[in-house]
């Protein structure tokens, strides 16, 4: 037998060959400007940690700079996992968000460009006017009854008081726990009874892509029952009327009259930041903990030399707040850097699907970091959109979300990039708090759909299912051996299920739930996720690199690949192919797309069965819902599960009848 079979490593072929090393002018400029000064970095970060991390953690502003680096035991046996960072050092996130900014010339310079739904709404904050607004609601928590180690939830639409009231918890020590404006009322009750929250801050209504949603009225049927929930604050953001109750209160009414000053709680280093719920695909909701300091210096860090960040910068990630993206990579990274970062509230297709490209052309952005899923949907609309728009700003490009496939980076880096722009294409979840493998523009050469090197601190491990470590161009389970600043504590209320989840699978490392595997150089291949592995004939297939193979024809904008049960070979997989605009489906088409994936990976790989779709069901984050895919094409559609975070649930009906 196949000792791949019997080890259980995944069959992965990477035939990409294309390499871009960095421009000199790139190298020039970045804070990383070789290889061998990122490799002499990572070597420390990973080697000598303590010091190494002690030395980084002088770029944050430290009420008692910390003594301790890392503590930390993973024993799944004894059922003993823990780590901390920094536990002796005293710290205040919004001091180095907002207040240390005060000091410098940033004080007066763009922290937050708003760009609302329609394209006459913006607003711009300094670092000043922020400051003040974030003290106003800090002090309006407090005069509500809000105390350190209390939890706020959020449930605000992509407007600036969103990130405003991050900070407003962080400077007084409450935990904020955002949940996505689109999320149903359902979705919403189960995350407000899991942190206990006391105060709920969302809007009256909330606006996307040209529509409304109730979200008042959504609040009030998910606190129904809920009594933890003592006040209910309401941004105006229309003049849409909204039911108002006993508990309920306007946003401006209570911050208005506030002090323009409120004093920073002094916080420890482990004392929780946030919570944020991720479930995946399926199941109850989990609540991940995320600490003060070895969160806030993750995010910073990657954030600056990831995407290479200068004072001239105008940076800007499409991820929503509700997300962890929004978190790291839209508020408390580039805040803490002092960059000017950009909060939309738009969609990519609203008014047209030029949107994305004419807000670039608009503030002149210099960082575009999206999700994959956003720049196929971008290819199949054609190259007509972005070449209206004067893209001259931009220099550097990132990805997000899910691994890449190498037409659609190639794309990417050619028609927006306009083949100057590196892309950073990042792999990271909402447990890991930041980045964990990236290229660095001016050090590394890019290879299109890899994400290239670890980032500083992360000791990664391609690992069989026996346990047993890989070998190069083997594909298996990605793990993590010893914890970085960035990486969640705990699931809230919950670590025993904590160390079920990420520390049984692969006892004394941290299972990602990703596949991976590694080149002859040392660079790192994301497969996707491990359940999304298929066992066909023996061969465990990473659909991955199946849906990249179908993507690489040129008729083809987005595949979604997935296996279903089969009476032989066990699994069998099914292809939902979404074309370009200017292509026309057939069944010649369909022979021709496994001609193509035969060649590109071998006869075990091409789909039995391949179905043309206008589109995918996908979160309103981007993610495609693949369990709903695999029930559709097993005809197992009796109990598709919550589908109230569909962006657009109609495609449901529409793969049905295909």
């Amino acid at each position: 037998m196949n000792s791949r079979v019997e080890t259980g490593s995944l069959d992965c072929t990477l035939p990409e060959a294309r390499k871009f090393p960095p421009s000199w002018q790139t190298s020039a400029n970045a804070h990383v400007k070789n290889l061998w000064q990122y490799e002499n970095l990572y070597q420390r970060s990973v080697e000598d940690s303590d010091v190494f991390w002690l030395e980084q953690a002088a770029c944050l502003d430290w009420i008692q700079f910390p003594t301790k680096s890392c503590i930390y035991n993973w024993n799944t046996s004894q059922r003993d996992i823990r780590h901390t960072w920094f536990e002796d050092g005293l710290i205040n996130v919004s001091i180095n968000c907002l207040d240390r900014h005060l000091l410098t010339h940033r004080r007066d310079q763009i922290a937050i460009i708003w760009q609302g739904d329609s394209e006459e709404e913006v607003r711009t904050f300094t670092f000043k006017e922020l400051h003040l607004e974030v003290c106003r609601l800090a002090n309006a928590l407090k005069s509500k009854g809000i105390q350190k180690g209390d939890r706020v939830c959020i449930y605000l639409p992509m407007i600036p008081e969103a990130a405003i009231a991050m900070l407003a918890c962080a400077r007084i020590g409450a935990i904020h726990t955002v949940v996505f404006g689109g999320f149903s009322a359902e979705s919403l009750t189960h995350r407000i009874q899991d942190s206990g929250a006391k105060i709920l801050i969302t809007a009256n209504v909330g606006l996307r892509g040209g529509k409304k949603l109730p979200l008042k009225e959504i609040v009030d049927t998910a606190v129904i029952g809920v009594p933890s929930i003592e006040t209910i604050v309401v941004v105006k953001r229309t003049d849409d009327p909204c039911p108002m109750g006993k508990r309920d209160c306007w946003y401006h009414d209570i911050t208005t009259a506030q002090p323009d000053y409120c004093t920073p709680e002094t916080m420890k280093a482990e004392d929780p930041l946030f919570i944020l719920h991720t479930s995946g695909s399926t199941g109850k909701p989990k609540g991940v903990v995320h600490t003060q300091a070895g969160y806030l210096l993750h995010a910073s860090l990657s954030h600056k030399f990831i995407f290479d960040v200068h004072n001239d910068d105008v940076y800007w990630c499409t991820a929503d707040i509700g997300w962890i993206t929004g978190h790291s990579y839209v508020v408390y990274g580039p805040l803490a850097n002092g960059c000017a970062t950009i909060i939309f509230e738009g969609t990519p297709t609203f008014p047209d699907p030029g949107r994305y490209w004419q807000v670039i052309e608009k503030f002149k952005v210099t960082t575009f970091y999206t999700a994959p899923t956003a720049i196929r949907a971008a290819i199949a609309k054609g190259d007509f959109y972005p070449e209206q728009y004067d893209l001259s700003s931009l220099r550097l490009l990132g990805s997000v979300g899910e691994p890449i496939n190498p037409e659609v980076w190639l794309w990417y880096r050619d028609v927006i990039g306009q083949g100057k722009c590196p892309v950073m294409d990042t792999w990271w979840q909402t447990e890991t708090g930041g980045i964990l493998i990236s290229p660095l523009p001016g050090s590394h050469t890019l290879k299109p759909g890899s994400a290239t090197r670890p980032f500083f601190g992360t000791d990664p491990v391609v690992l069989r299912q026996d346990g047993s470590e890989c070998d190069t161009k083997e594909g298996g389970s990605l793990c993590i051996r010893k914890p970085w600043p960035g990486m969640m504590r705990t699931l809230w209320n919950d670590h025993e299920r904590f160390i079920n989840t990420y520390f049984t699978t692969f006892p004394n490392h941290y299972f990602s739930g990703d596949g991976c595997c590694i080149d002859e150089e040392g660079d790192y291949w994301l497969l996707g996720r491990m359940d999304d592995i298929a066992n066909v004939s023996g061969h465990r297939i990473g659909t991955a690199e199946v849906e990249s193979a179908l993507v690489s024809y040129p008729s083809v904008a987005e595949a979604a690949v997935v296996p279903i049960s089969d009476p032989i070979k066990g699994e069998r997989l099914y292809a939902y192919v979404i074309l370009k605009e200017d292509a026309e489906p057939s069944d010649n088409l369909k022979v021709l797309l496994a001609k193509h994936v035969r060649k590109a990976i071998g006869g075990i790989a091409v789909p039995d069965q391949i179905q043309f779709a206008e589109g995918l069901p996908k979160t309103r984050s981007g993610k495609i819902m693949r369990r709903i895919l695999r029930k559709i094409a097993d005809k197992k559609v009796e109990d598709l599960g919550d589908i109230s975070t569909l962006a657009d649930p109609s495609i449901i009906a529409k793969l049905l009848q295909n």
